[in-house]
């Protein structure tokens, strides 16, 4: 994934100047206006500040700190997904991680995807993972392939965006920055441990992470019936 010259320092610079301003004019307005008038004020000055330090400056978005890869070991099911452009897994996606002796991750995954626009098959992937800054378990680069010759084979970013181990986990990978260090194209996964959904406390935590990615509204369901 390539790099931007906004960084995650220019952007908060940005929005404590706006932010400022903002507190600023409602201060001066003060002696000028009503009770029921002001507190309409402070509300738009909160909305304005809030949507502001909403940053999709891919650099900014913030992984799950102090990552445990053995605590994350053992088996996923997809509940949600916002695809990439291109062939991804339709549905039925599944991935078991695992830790080598060597303390590095592995995956096998599984999931159905539609062929030559008609094929619908199971496919078989295996992963590695490393870390390129040991200060940020979090932020791995991923190295794939398919288990079959028609199956493709690559390398993506794989961003752990938040995680409890025992419920839930959503991932992120951008492919391709637009020239502002937004993503252009990107997708994620949104994984639980029971393939039949997760709790109504837990789907508030996730659409929270969705947006803090930029990405929410965009998610679709994965089917889970156990066809592969």
């Amino acid at each position: 994934m390539g790099t931007s010259d906004t960084g995650p320092n220019q952007v908060d610079n940005h929005i404590q100047t706006h932010t400022r301003t903002l507190i600023l004019a409602a201060t001066l307005t003060l002696n000028r206006m009503g009770s029921s008038k002001l507190a309409l004020l402070l509300v738009f000055v909160s909305c304005v500040e809030r949507c502001l330090s909403t940053s999709c400056v891919v650099d900014s978005f913030s992984v799950k700190k102090d990552f445990d890869p053995k605590r994350y070991a053992g088996k996923w099911y997809a509940l949600q997904k916002k695809d990439p452009e291109g062939l991804f897994l339709q549905d039925n996606i599944s991935a078991e991680y695992t830790i080598d002796d060597d303390g590095s991750m592995t995956a096998s995954s599984k999931g159905r995807v539609t062929l030559f626009g008609f094929w619908v098959v199971c496919a078989d992937m295996a992963a590695q993972y490393s870390v390129p800054d040991p200060d940020t378990p979090g932020k791995m680069f991923m190295n794939y392939q398919g288990l079959a010759s028609y199956l493709s084979s690559g390398g993506d970013n794989y961003w752990v965006i938040d995680t409890d181990y025992d419920n839930y986990a959503i991932t992120y990978a951008c492919r391709t920055l637009k020239d502002d260090g937004s993503c252009e194209d990107g997708y994620a996964l949104v994984f639980s441990r029971n393939p039949r959904g997760l709790p109504p406390a837990i789907q508030r935590v996730v659409r929270q992470k969705q947006e803090e990615i930029c990405m929410a509204g965009q998610f679709q369901p994965v089917l889970q019936s156990g066809a592969c």
